[in-house]
């Protein structure tokens, strides 16, 4: 029988990248992968710490406690260089209220991004440096808790590119490429991204505690 998992997100973007990431651990260790969005018991947690890391914890403690499953969260966010690394913890809500009152995640994504471009207009391109950070984190029922954190390198384009992936995607060029990533294949990103490199350096501890 399968042992299940619960991801504390209920972003579908983010739920679909995550099993795509785990889809050989997955099969390996014969696991069940659901998301928060699927569970009744799933709380609301706010983040309210100042680091990815304490983010992920906050959220994947709760749900283990809430569900009584083994959970899995993660925390993460662009850092841009030129802006002493903001938007940091707060990237997926940079433009506030901008959005609208009701906004969808594609309409805040978008006004995330569309300020973020707006705040570096006038910045050269050497120094447009930014980088993509995510922090992943298993919390299990018996109050065991496990983190680690994995980035990107990259760089700022001067407006969206691509079709595929979310948030800020479309702006973000990974070093030694030209494209952004919302130009890559799905599988082309998880081998780079920020929450590829995150769950990968998971994966030992992710074997042992639930192996």
């Amino acid at each position: 029988m399968s042992a299940r998992v619960v991801l504390a997100t209920r972003n579908e973007h983010k739920v679909h990248e995550l099993r795509r990431i785990l889809a050989d651990l997955v099969e390996e260790l014969d696991l069940e992968v659901v998301g928060a969005g699927e569970l009744a018991e799933a709380p609301e947690v706010p983040e309210t710490e100042v680091t990815f890391l304490g983010n992920a914890r906050l959220k994947a403690v709760a749900l283990a406690r809430a569900s009584g499953l083994p959970a899995l969260a993660d925390d993460s966010g662009l850092a841009v260089e030129v802006l002493g690394g903001s938007p940091g913890v707060f990237s997926a809500r940079w433009s506030g209220s901008h959005a609208g009152v009701g906004a969808s995640r594609a309409q805040v994504d978008r006004a995330n991004l569309d300020l973020l471009l707006e705040q570096v207009a006038d910045v050269p391109d050497e120094h447009r440096a930014a980088a993509f950070v995510c922090a992943a984190v298993l919390a299990l029922p018996d109050g065991r808790v496990d983190g680690v954190q994995g980035r990107v390198e990259g760089s700022l384009a001067r407006a969206p590119r691509g079709e595929h992936g979310f948030g800020y995607d479309p702006v973000f060029v990974p070093t030694g490429d030209t494209r952004t990533l919302a130009e890559y294949t799905d599988e082309e990103k998880n081998a780079v991204s920020h929450r590829g490199n995150a769950f990968r350096a998971l994966a030992p501890v992710l074997r042992e505690r639930l192996g």
